[in-house]
């Protein structure tokens, strides 16, 4: 047999290792895009039945028409 064994290791033989902290005030721009983002999205999933639209026209209710199905939300 080897008489190279593997010891085991200590807490102390592990490097240490620092959370990276983020700040809130860099955080918060950032959760207002999305947020908005995401608001946006919804309106176009769920509220757009063609009649009461940003852009005129169907275009945009044709494009999410199985996505509406697919939340629950009735277009027809």
């Amino acid at each position: 047999m080897s008489q190279l064994a593997a010891a085991p290791l200590g807490a102390s033989d592990l490097p240490a290792v620092e959370l990276p902290t983020v700040d809130l005030r860099e955080l918060a721009p950032w959760a207002l895009f999305f947020g908005l983002l995401g608001a946006l999205v919804i309106f176009f999933i769920s509220a757009d039945q063609g009649a009461v639209s940003i852009p005129a026209g169907t275009a945009i209710h044709e494009w999410v028409h199985d996505g509406r199905h697919l939340l629950g939300y009735p277009c027809h």
